[in-house]
């Protein structure tokens, strides 16, 4: 066990000594972004961080507690790391161990559970088939509807598969997930989700696909061990920023608070999770289901042990719900929204001494392998910096 020591926010801070600060950055958020930056800086340039989180513990949406029966369950749903990075995975195995994990999915349409991405299986099954790969090629050829112009996710999807297996699959889940009709979204929401001629039933198909051993707030209490890296969780970092010196400034919140939305709001597409400890050793067959019908409200059900790969004679089950307010979590990707970021991206383009990173700072759909991408190159940047100053 990694033990490391992070202040309430009640506790008093040291100030800085004869104007000098008393720490080089102040990071905001203890997620994977915020975890990244505060090692990388520690260890690398030797200086001296205050790492901040509103919440009362680090690892952000990552964070993986126990429950009283010694369950793992991710707190903030399901986090599946893949990646086809190097770089980031060799960066991470500094602080875990890995489990393989390959990640499957199954959609509940018309009663059945199939697989999702659509595959062979899928259409096999869906409609009591047996086509060859040539044969699903032409079945889902017959059924595509093309666009001249492809500029939002229903006429993607529905260029790709026609439009039974868009109104079955897609546009009920994806209106609960984002409380928008994919006809409003970008192709990029539901491009994300392939079509495979194959039996291939991964939802992801990168190079490196695995979980930490551990855990993920294992990881990253390793990553910020290090003791030039001070902890404070359970307030606002603006309270603290009033009651310590520091140089510079790491954000990984939601860059419109930070400018106290001075050109309005950023849209956000916020969760609610319903969890259920269940006195049996599995119930699902794999680690999530969707559910595609609209008149289910929640979008999907996880089984945490079998991404934690935990033995235990109990599981826990957990139920997704989509809302339009609460914590945000995912940036809505349409044209509009992405105008009005750039308004903010300008603003942050002059702030000399803080630096945005990560999915809500950089209003950007990231997996997490590229919000360490993403932290990677900041420090990258932050370094040139520093060594030009010394």
């Amino acid at each position: 066990m990694v033990s490391i020591k992070v202040r309430a926010c009640g506790v008093p801070l040291r100030n800085g000594i004869a104007g000098e600060p008393l720490y080089d950055y102040l990071i905001v958020g203890a997620g994977l972004a915020g975890a990244t930056l505060a090692e990388r800086l520690a260890t690398q340039l030797n200086a001296r961080v205050l790492l901040t989180d509103r919440r009362d513990h680090i690892g952000g949406n990552c964070h993986d507690p126990l429950t009283p029966d010694g369950l793992r369950y991710h707190r903030y749903g399901p986090h599946i790391f893949h990646t086809n990075s190097a770089e980031v995975v060799a960066y991470l195995s500094r602080f875990t161990a890995w489990r393989p994990y390959e990640h499957r999915v199954l959609s509940r349409v018309n009663g059945r559970l199939v697989p999702i991405p659509i595959n062979r299986t899928t259409i096999n099954r869906l409609y009591g088939l047996s086509l060859d790969a040539a044969g699903l090629e032409a079945f889902l050829r017959a059924r595509a509807i093309s666009s001249r112009h492809i500029d939002t996710s229903e006429k993607l999807i529905v260029s790709r598969v026609g439009r039974e297996l868009y109104d079955l699959f897609f546009r009920g889940y994806t209106r609960k997930q984002w409380g928008l009709d994919p006809a409003e979204l970008d192709p990029t929401v539901c491009g994300r989700i392939p079509t495979r001629l194959n039996d291939d039933d991964r939802y992801f198909t990168d190079a490196f696909q695995a979980m930490p051993a551990d855990g993920f707030s294992a990881m990253i209490a390793r990553m910020t061990s290090d003791p030039r890296i001070e902890i404070v969780t359970g307030c606002d970092y603006r309270t603290i920023a009033d009651r310590v010196t520091f140089d510079h400034i790491i954000f990984t919140g939601p860059i419109d608070e930070f400018f106290e939305h001075r050109y309005g709001p950023l849209p956000y597409r916020s969760l609610e999770w319903t969890f259920e400890t269940i006195d049996c050793e599995f119930v699902q067959t794999t680690g999530c289901i969707n559910e595609a019908s609209e008149s289910i409200p929640y979008t999907r059900t996880t089984e945490y042990k079998h991404l934690t790969g935990q033995t235990h004679a109990k599981t826990i089950v957990s139920r997704e719900y989509p809302q339009a307010t609460g914590d945000p979590y995912y940036p809505i990707p349409r044209a509009d929204n992405r105008a009005l970021y750039e308004r903010y991206r300008k603003l942050a383009a002059r702030e000399a001494n803080v630096t945005f990173v990560g999915r809500l700072a950089e209003y950007r759909y990231y997996n997490m392998d590229q919000v360490v991408a993403s932290a990677l190159t900041k420090f990258a940047a932050l370094a040139a910096v520093a060594q030009v100053a010394s």
